[in-house]
This record gives structure tokens, sequence and C-alpha cells, in this order.
């Protein structure tokens, strides 16, 4: 089945492949410079620390519904164990198994494929069984610090939770950002939050995944239009789920990272951040979310932390 006429009018309107030159692999982060840092570290001016992710555990997000992305498996190899003979320190160590994208993450650009591409027009089967991704993986975005824009879309329409049918489109994003009292402005990382955590956080896990609020099809343009460098929420599936357009799956998957070549992270914890803002009066903040480089890898776990 080929993909809608919509879809592919939408690709068209947000593609960067070439803007950066035709070797590029880190896309809209080429958009964070020195002066984009050097002006994200001015939003810092009480030093309050909100952590976002959430804790990786057994009994985590994932419900088996995506193959292959189980929730951490942890298991420890030694414990108070001697290992350089009677009486000398003891060690514990451990080990884990898990999804890349088991719990709070981002998607490297190589995530998703569309009609045989990854971002920048490469061949969809340059990744490889063993090798993971050849371009584009998440070991290449070597540092993710910038200003954060929380768009508090929940509270901006006056609901402490958005309904699972919800898309979010520009309207709402325009509205949070009113709120929030600042335009957001190229090499931003935007965080949307919908308030669908509230679900898991509640012990609800398969009523967290589905149905879920999300990103509307129409929200690219936006991104696009203010030059974002990344966008991340606190649901799921990123996008709304299930699809505004009938057996249209994962197309805003498709427009960030394929077309547009921006990172997007899932299943961040805004609940404790949105309540800072709104104590402060102020939605920006400078962001840390760094990547772990896991060479070749499609996705990352990541304990992102915003400053007020």
């Amino acid at each position: 089945m080929s993909l809608p006429a919509e879809f592919l009018g939408l690709a068209k309107r947000v593609n960067n492949w070439g803007r950066w030159g035709t070797d590029d692999e880190i896309g809209t982060l080429n958009l964070i410079t020195d002066e984009v840092v050097r002006k994200a570290a001015a939003s810092v001016r009480t030093g309050r620390r909100v952590p976002l992710a959430l804790p990786l555990r057994h009994d985590g997000v994932q419900t088996g519904v995506i193959p292959g992305r189980v929730n951490p498996l942890h298991t420890m190899v030694q414990i108070n164990q001697e290992i350089f003979g009677p009486g000398t320190v003891a060690c514990s160590d451990d080990a884990v198994t898990m999804g890349l994208q088991a719990a709070t993450h981002w998607d490297a650009l190589t995530h998703v494929s569309h009609s045989g591409r990854i971002y920048n027009g490469r061949p969809a089967d340059t990744i490889t069984p063993h090798g993971g991704a050849q371009f584009s993986g998440i070991d290449k975005p070597r540092h993710i610090v910038s200003r954060g824009v929380l768009l508090d879309v929940a509270r901006a329409r006056g609901e402490d939770r958005l309904d699972g049918g919800h898309a979010v489109t520009p309207e709402d994003l325009d509205a949070a950002e009113a709120l929030a009292g600042a335009r957001v402005r190229a090499g931003d990382i935007v965080l949307v939050r919908t308030g669908q955590v509230q679900v898991y956080l509640a012990g609800d896990r398969h009523g967290y995944g589905y149905p879920s609020p999300g990103l509307s099809v129409r929200a690219p343009e936006w991104f696009h239009a203010r030059d974002v460098a990344a966008v991340a929420n606190d649901t799921l599936t990123f996008e709304i789920f299930p699809p505004e357009i009938e057996d249209l799956w994962l197309p805003v998957h498709a427009l960030h990272l394929v077309e547009m070549g921006m990172l997007q992270g899932q299943n961040w914890n805004l609940e404790e951040l949105s309540t800072a803002c709104g104590e402060e009066g102020r939605y920006t903040f400078l962001l840390s979310a760094m990547p772990e480089p896991f060479v070749g890898g499609t996705g990352t776990p990541v304990a992102p932390v915003a400053l007020l």
C-alpha cells in the first residue's frame, strides 16, 4: 500500500535532506550552536533541578505490544565477592538486558524508515543485523544540551490530562507557547506535556499506551517552521494512537526522523516539571539530555534534567 498524497505533501514541505550537506548524520541538532547553548545557560536562575526520566524497572512501560522491546532485566553477576582473594575488598556487579527504547529515551534518526530511505536519503538497508545503523546511529549526536521549552498543552487547555483521542495540533502548540510566555526559537528542545504519563504512574501500563493523546500529523510543520532541534513528550507512542489518518501508522515518526532529521523522545515524565514551571511562572530552562553512545543504536535510554 502506497503512502497517501497528504503524507507525501507534508514530507516535501518539511524535508531537510542536504540542508547541512550530503554527509550530515545529526539533522536538526546542527541548530544547537555554541551561541544557542551560551544563551540557554542564561535560563538557569534558581538552580532548581528537575529529573525527567522514569525509573528503569522490570515492570516498566513495555507490555509486550512492541516485539523485542523488553523492560530492563536486572541481574546480579557478583555479590560481595572478594575477587582478589580472601580478606580483600569485595565487589558487587550487575548486568542488564533491555530495549534501548524501553523507558525514557531518544529515538535515533534511523529508528524508522519509509519508502526504503532513512534521513538524508540514505538507503534503509544500511541498517544491518550485526552492525546496526551504519549512518545516523544514536552515537553520532555527541551531546544534547540546549534551551528547553515546556509546552504544557494540557495546562493551556485547562486540563490535567488530555483524553486519549486528542491530537496535539499547531493551534495547541500556539496556545501552550502563549502560556509559556516565551517564543520557541531556533535550536530549542521542545517538551510537549499531555499528562498521559499519569496513567502509567497510577499503575495502568496498558491504558498508558492505548488509547493515547499525542502529536498530530500537522505538528511537524510547526516544529520545522521554528527550527526546533528536538522534541520529546510524555507518551509511549509520541504521536496520537490510534492514528488520525486510517491505516497511516507512525507518520509523525517518519516526518520527524526521516524527513526532518529531528530526534524525538518518548516516556519523559513531565509532571514535576509542569509543577515547577507553574510555581516559578516560566517555562524555559537549560536542558541536559545526553545520549548514551551505543554505536549503531537506533535509540538510547536517557536521564534528562531540566535546570531552572
